[in-house]
């Protein structure tokens, strides 16, 4: 029997990203998967825009949330997820290797033992194989790596949700760069995930829309076996792998990633407060090369 969840995307064109609400439409339950929190660089002010248009859609939708899930700790992005947990009691979590994550971004940071490594900002840590329902949908979690250590990809019936793996077809696919990151592991989790069925519906984690098409989130295994950029051009692992490393080369680091890996890497806690009541985030000065 094939499982179809319902799906609904909603975009953060600030930071290209893709967060999703799919639930089972006979029982209402359902998962958000990569939720954002709005932050402003310039006033380090965090907001709740996109959260709050997620919790309406909910709302008035009637489902009840199950689940709030990550697919990895983001770079660009604050997860949302943690918003979500105080609102809707539901448990989040995310693909077990993040404790290797929270240890090295713990050394970058020169964070104390205040910095837990254990996973436990989660209800939950997924392994490969790990299995869960949504209602009548059988979720199944394939640890999906190479974008980041701890990236996992939920498979929900005929739905996958593929985080930084697949761009769209005319993107091709997401970088390796991060620490941590590897072309060649990328290049293993993008094959696993094409041996899924060729009409599986896999939700991208990011879209920055070229030629100004406008922004796109799903793509079957078939099309992006017959269409994605950076598989049809460059068959095999080392072209891939070539066409790869020399984009990623190129690209400046994500202009959120020194902020966002501190939250994220707390579930999307934000630091404990100082003495003043107040959080702050610590930048590590000429840890990285620039760009």
């Amino acid at each position: 029997m094939t499982h179809s969840p319902t799906v609904r995307s909603f975009w953060d064109e600030t930071t290209g990203s893709w967060q999703y609400v799919f639930h089972d439409p006979a029982t209402m339950q359902g998962a958000i998967v990569d939720p954002v929190l709005d932050f402003d660089p310039r006033a380090a002010a965090v907001t709740t825009e996109n959260a709050e248009a997620i919790l309406g859609y909910i709302r008035d939708t009637g489902i009840t949330v199950a689940w709030i899930l990550d697919t990895h700790p983001h770079a660009d992005h604050f997860s949302a997820a943690h918003w979500f947990k105080t609102r809707l009691g539901a448990p989040q979590a995310i693909g077990a290797k993040v404790t290797e994550v929270q240890a090295l971004w713990k050394d970058i940071y020169n964070l104390g033992d205040e910095f837990p490594t254990d996973g436990s900002a989660w209800d939950r840590l997924f392994a490969d194989g790990d299995t869960f329902m949504v209602g009548n949908i059988p979720v199944r979690v394939m640890f999906s790596p190479g974008h980041t250590l701890a990236s996992i990809t939920y498979v929900a019936g005929d739905a996958a949700f593929v985080h930084d793996t697949f761009m769209m077809p005319d993107s091709g696919t997401s970088r390796a760069d991060f620490p941590g990151g590897s072309s060649a592991t990328l290049y293993g989790s993008l094959m696993r995930i094409l041996s899924l069925p060729d009409d599986t519906r896999l939700y991208v984690g990011h879209d920055y829309a070229p030629d100004g098409r406008a922004a796109r989130c799903c793509a079957t295994v078939a099309e992006h076996k017959a269409h994605n950029i950076h598989l049809c051009d460059a068959p095999g692992e080392a072209a891939y792998r070539a066409i790869r490393d020399a984009r990623d080369a190129t690209l400046p680091l994500p202009k959120l990633m020194l902020a966002a890996l501190q939250v994220n890497t707390r579930g999307g806690r934000m630091p404990p407060a100082e003495d003043n009541g107040r959080s702050y985030l610590k930048i590590p000065l000429g840890y990285f090369e620039p760009r």
